[in-house]
């Protein structure tokens, strides 16, 4: 087995999508002052990588904990993007996706992850590629970008309502390129909140 990380680091240094409050990791206690180690982390949750869950953006009174943990887990299908302003839909994509996948779509704009034009310039996911994915009834959506549209956020609300997590913010997704079997887990924090920062990676296995 082979964990491959796909997640970005959560410290002061990560990039706020534009309006948020700036996250801060503060050295609150010392050992030679305090005799342990602590630390304080202010921040919204749409910081980092992350899953959002249908509160974020829609009328649900649910939060991450309501949700079973098999909704963050699943079989790992990646799209390879690259190049791509908008995410079109392919005919090889009938053949690749299946019903609870994992979507991870690979557009190398994490490249851009700590410039101004990385929240303001990505890719989006074209109307006939959404309409696929919610036709497929996939688990969850995953991206190296922030975003897979723009306000006001039409598509992100359909994944939602229709029970998709959107999974944002990956990095690494090139590490995949050539795998055929990977699973993808994103383990929300078990809290009560419309969003969570999670740990994601993959887990290449043969028995997959």
């Amino acid at each position: 087995m082979k964990l491959i990380d796909i997640s970005h680091v959560l410290d002061e240094n990560t990039p706020i999508f534009p309006g948020d409050p700036k996250t801060t990791l503060t050295r609150i206690k010392t050992i030679d002052k305090d005799y342990y180690n602590a630390y304080l982390l202010q921040s919204c949750f749409h910081t980092g990588t992350h899953v959002d869950i249908p509160m974020h953006l829609i009328n649900d009174s649910r939060t991450v904990i309501d949700f079973p943990l098999d909704g963050f887990v699943g079989r790992g299908i990646l799209l390879d993007v690259r190049g791509e302003k908008t995410l079109e839909m392919k005919p090889i994509y009938k053949e690749m996706i299946s019903k609870q996948d994992i979507v991870l779509t690979f557009s190398a704009f994490d490249k851009k992850y700590f410039q101004e034009e990385y929240f303001s310039q990505h890719p989006t996911v074209s109307d006939e590629l959404a309409d696929f994915l919610l036709s497929r009834k996939i688990k969850m959506l995953g991206m190296d970008m922030p975003s897979p549209d723009y306000p006001p956020f039409t598509f992100h609300k359909e994944l939602l309502r229709n029970g998709i997590f959107v999974l944002e913010n990956l990095t690494n997704l090139q590490s995949l390129i050539g795998i055929k079997k990977f699973e993808v887990m994103a383990l929300p924090l078990k809290i009560r909140s419309e969003a969570s920062f999670v740990r994601a990676i993959c887990i290449i296995n043969d028995d997959i």
